[in-house]
């Protein structure tokens, strides 16, 4: 999808603003440009497959805490 909160990490647009930024703001990166999507596997679709499937609060917190440490 478009929505970059159920699309993979590769091929999508999140991945090209994550390379847009890592290649003209490297220098002025504290830390490496982390993404959060979903898997690189094709989605389910049960419903609630796709809710274990999908990013949730749990790993938006989980990579800002990788992320500041």
């Amino acid at each position: 999808g478009s929505d970059n909160s159920s699309s993979c990490s590769i091929y999508g647009i999140g991945a090209e603003i994550a390379a847009e930024i890592q290649e003209k703001a490297f220098d002025y990166l504290d830390a490496p440009v982390l993404r959060i999507a979903a898997p690189n596997t094709p989605p389910p679709s049960s419903p609630v497959l796709e809710k274990a499937f999908l990013p949730n609060e749990k790993d938006v917190i989980a990579l800002i805490k990788k992320l500041i440490q």
